[in-house]
């Protein structure tokens, strides 16, 4: 099955994480299909904090593609903040 989920990067104690389609399984932080997107949930000042591809997203869903929890919640985010600055 293929899941669209986090992928940890950064340094100890410094998190950041980018989403990726992997095939579920493979490990966390393993070989990807895709990147569609980063998750920086120390971003300070302006740094930009979430970046979501959702034309990606949305095609990925389409061929069946499962979304994580954590996932979902940020794509949804994403999706407010988009029409937020619409």
């Amino acid at each position: 099955m293929v899941v669209i989920r986090l992928a940890r990067g950064g340094s100890k104690k410094r998190p950041f994480y980018n989403i990726v389609v992997a095939n579920s399984q493979q490990r966390r932080d393993g070989r990807f299909i895709e990147r569609v997107g980063f998750y920086n949930p120390i971003a300070a000042g302006a740094a930009e904090k979430l970046r979501v591809a959702q034309d990606r997203v949305s095609y990925w869903i389409g061929v069946g593609a499962q979304l994580s929890p954590t996932v979902a919640r940020l794509v949804d985010d994403a999706k407010k903040a988009a029409v937020a600055a619409a």
